[in-house]
């Protein structure tokens, strides 16, 4: 049999996941950049706004448009999953990078399948979460700790930006946990339509508020202005069309893989490309943050790895 299957995702597959990781890895170092000469507030909002126009163009192309959506509290959902899951962590990685170097903001995202433990517990209890997800979750929250701690600041660094700007990109992973969350509870509604009434949902909220605050830009370099476009297109709404094709075919704990792959490749990025200087501590709460999820979903990794295909 050649069909793809949660058991036996498929060779494309790995090959989609290993793209859309290197990807979404790249988020970073793009808002990195953008940075340069374009406000925080701003560059949410090009990115928002960039992956909102290119997906809603993509829904002819999977057979779909805005009008799919069945009902009201569908739409309800939508909008909460738009404004939590993009507006407000595009705005607050933004910001945060600000002060802390791309990789820290990578692997501070990297911890989102650890946030999301507490959250199960509290709104889906009837998956459980088991002493595994607890002792995950100790360790990834260790090595949270040591991102945003004075240990990890290089010498010379602002203390108080970097502690802020850290926690910045902790609250975005914790926004992206919850927006995983209504993600899940929201009413069925198909997932390219669900993704694209988001995204223009998180543009309509975040881009007056970026004019009103920023006004509107000048000055720009063509360096951001390329970082901007790229963010809105690739890691952001050309990534969400890879993230559902995976799903579909392959399933959302094959998905799930993409946890470790995302922190290192923002590491890897962060250190060869922008030349950032990263203290060691950073490496040890990586190491404590993979080590945390790949405990924390153990089981599902067996799922994946331990199981031969029939």
């Amino acid at each position: 049999m050649s069909d793809t299957t949660p058991i036996r995702p498929g060779a494309l597959n790995w090959a989609l996941l290993n793209l859309l990781s290197l990807v979404w890895g790249t988020a970073f170092l793009s808002i990195g950049i953008s940075l340069e000469s374009l406000p925080p507030l701003t560059t949410a909002a090009a990115r928002v706004s960039v992956a909102a126009l290119v997906l809603v163009a993509l829904l002819p192309v999977f057979g779909a448009s805005l009008r799919d959506i069945p009902s009201a509290r569908a739409l309800l959902f939508a909008v909460l999953a738009g404004v939590i899951g993009y507006s407000l962590p595009f705005a607050l990685l933004a910001w945060g990078q600000q002060f802390v170097p791309s990789a820290v903001a990578g692997v501070a995202m990297g911890s989102v399948p650890l946030l999301l433990v507490p959250l199960v517990f509290i709104f889906s209890p009837e998956e459980g979460i088991g002493p595994r997800r607890i002792i995950g979750l100790i360790l990834g929250f260790i090595g949270l700790l040591l991102i945003v701690g004075p240990g990890a600041l290089p010498a010379g660094g602002d203390g108080a930006g970097w502690t802020f700007g850290a926690l910045a990109c902790v609250g975005a992973a914790f926004s992206y946990a919850v927006a995983s969350i209504l993600t899940r509870r929201a009413p069925k509604v198909p997932m390219m339509v669900f993704a694209a009434v988001s995204m223009l949902a998180g543009a309509v909220v975040i881009l007056p508020i970026a004019l009103l605050t920023d006004g509107v830009p000048s000055d720009v370099s063509t360096r951001s202005l390329v970082a901007a476009i790229y963010l809105g297109v690739f890691p952001t709404a050309m990534a969400g069309a890879l993230r559902v094709h995976i799903i579909r075919t392959a399933g959302s704990l094959f998905m799930s893989i993409a946890a470790f792959l995302v922190p290192l490749w923002a590491v890897i990025f962060g250190v060869v490309l922008m030349g950032e200087d990263l203290p060691p501590q950073l490496f040890v709460a990586l190491a404590l943050i993979l080590a945390g999820i790949a405990v924390a979903q153990s089981g599902q990794i067996r799922q994946i790895f331990g199981r031969k295909a029939v």
